[in-house]
């Protein structure tokens, strides 16, 4: 597999679109499911975003200098797209279209992933942000510091609090 700083150059240099797509491909998964879980669970929205976020780091990719990763790079792209969600002011929800033929092993997974949502309602936008970077995309600390503008003792204390915030309320549902 090509790294991502070949497939950067790739597009850059000639507007590759395969590497794009590669790209793409790569951070799709973690970049939606980051915002899923920022967005509590709204699927669409959290779509939405992430649509805006792959057009905005495609827009800024020559601005991409590798002093983080890209994946850091990319959430924070992401996260910003998120910030600028939240000020709007309007939501607007939809049913039109919901696919009813849901297999049954998707059922499950998805009652799985609405009792996560749930607990993870429980956390404030900031401690929900950083808990969700560092377990769902495995970020340390100092890339959840440089994504989110937190400093790096607030990273931490967002991660812990939160935490124990999800234990607590573990706790009392059993």
């Amino acid at each position: 597999m090509v790294d991502d700083n070949t497939l950067i150059a790739r597009i850059i240099s000639n507007g590759d679109q395969h590497a794009y797509a590669t790209l793409i491909k790569k951070y799709q998964g973690p970049i939606r499911q980051f915002l899923r879980r920022l967005t509590t669970g709204e699927q669409a929205t959290a779509d939405d975003i992430a649509q805006e976020a792959f057009l905005r780091i495609y827009q800024k990719l020559d601005t991409f200098l590798g002093q983080s990763s890209f994946s850091t790079w990319a959430h924070k792209i992401a996260y910003n797209c998120f910030l600028k969600y939240k000020q709007k002011a309007y939501h607007q929800y939809e049913i039109d279209g919901f696919d009813f033929s849901i297999l049954e092993a998707e059922i499950e997974d998805i009652e799985r992933d609405l009792i996560i949502e749930r607990l993870m309602n429980c956390l404030d936008i900031a401690e929900r942000t950083c808990v969700t970077l560092s377990v769902s995309a495995g970020m340390s600390h100092q890339e959840i510091s440089t994504i989110t503008k937190f400093p790096l003792g607030t990273v931490k204390s967002h991660i812990n609090r939160g935490k124990q915030k999800l234990i607590d309320k573990i706790n009392q549902k059993l």
